[in-house]
């Protein structure tokens, strides 16, 4: 019996293309944790390399385009007090055009893909040059601009879902779509900082692979990281093709950002833990026989065997047969073929029936 599935679209993200069965590709999302330091946004950059990420992304806003004067905290304030988001973007909007360029340019020497998420038509037409794909942050879901902007650069998207509901979602892919979105990404995401392990929701990975079956689907992570980077290696074998998640030099550090993020060890553990899970996975989605198991195919299988001495024209039934490993002769399978069968030739006592031995 083979099963008929339809297979997501082929999406490159830099110079990796998705699969199932490869290692995700991991968005080092560093944001704005460089505090508005492009000395450090660089060494973030060298970290996320040498941690083994696959893309290094920032941020691309100006505060007072973002969130108006009167925008509430939606984040834990007891790790970080800010209570106005325009308050807290302000400290972290002084890069412009000329510093994503340059981070761009450091990224390309240090040997890792750029990515910036956009928060304006400013940023998507200063980033457009710069990075081989947009990054569309959760909150953005719903604007329509925003959205028909990006999608019009042409290149591949990567949109994070959280706080969405499958008809928000439905939606905004048709708006990207409408406007020239060829290459697309989902990302599950809980919009919530940090997340409880209770809130992640990570079956819904497997909810938006079976509403989209077109689309690759990944996760965007704001749990706090543990050692063995659980989240993230769950996500991989729930069949994520995308992983992102906050990336920091110091996870003291305070700020919205530094304390769900990983750091360049996380990370290490992280590409380590998803090098040994995609192994395991394996490309094969469909059950079968694997060649590791040639041999206990043939040796651990049974086979049918008689059970006295037999004298040649006797009826095999029931009584005078049995099963045994290996399965040299005629297979277990074949049991009721060959009941009600007669012997060609006398068989011995524990005989491996061959079907050359049957009339």
């Amino acid at each position: 019996m083979t099963t008929t599935r339809e297979r997501p679209l082929p999406v490159t993200l830099g110079s990796r293309a998705l699969q199932q069965g490869r290692r995700p590709y991991v968005i080092a999302e560093i944001g704005v944790n460089h505090g508005g330091s492009l000395d450090l946004a660089k060494r973030l950059i060298e970290l996320a390399k040498a941690g083994g990420a696959d893309a290094a992304k920032f941020q691309s806003y100006k505060a007072a385009s973002l969130a108006s004067a009167h925008s509430p905290a939606y984040w834990d304030t007891t790790l970080e007090p800010t209570r106005s988001q325009r308050e807290l973007f302000a400290k972290y909007d002084a890069f412009g055009p000329g510093e994503y360029r340059e981070l761009a340019e450091h990224c390309a020497r240090v040997g890792i893909d750029f990515a910036s998420t956009p928060f304006d038509s400013d940023a998507i037409a200063f980033l457009d040059p710069l990075v081989p794909f947009f990054k569309i942050a959760s909150a953005d879901l719903t604007n329509v601009p925003l959205l028909r902007a990006v999608a019009r650069t042409g290149k591949p998207i990567v949109l994070s879902t959280g706080a969405s509901n499958l008809d928000e979602i439905a939606w905004a892919v048709d708006i990207l779509r409408g406007a020239g979105c060829r290459d697309l990404v989902l990302l599950h995401c809980v919009l919530s900082y940090p997340t409880a392990d209770a809130d992640a929701h990570l079956g819904m990975i497997e909810g938006l692979r079976h509403a989209f079956p077109a689309l690759q689907v990944g996760y965007s992570d704001h749990t706090i990281p543990d050692p063995g980077m659980t989240a993230l290696v769950a996500a991989t074998a729930l069949g994520s093709v995308v992983l992102e998640k906050h990336f920091t030099h110091d996870k003291t550090l305070p700020g919205n950002d530094h304390y769900h993020a990983m750091d360049v060890d996380d990370l290490r553990r992280l590409v380590a833990a998803l090098d040994r899970v995609t192994a395991l996975m394996g490309e094969d989605s469909d059950k079968a026989s694997v060649t590791a198991e040639a041999a206990a195919r043939i040796h651990a299988r049974r086979s049918i065997v008689v059970t006295a001495d037999l004298a040649a024209g006797t009826l095999l039934t029931e009584s005078n047969l049995t099963t045994k490993r290996p399965a040299h002769g005629i297979a277990a399978v074949h049991w009721d073929e060959v009941i009600g069968r007669r012997v060609r030739r006398a068989l011995a006592d524990d005989e491996v029936l061959q079907w050359e031995d049957l009339v």
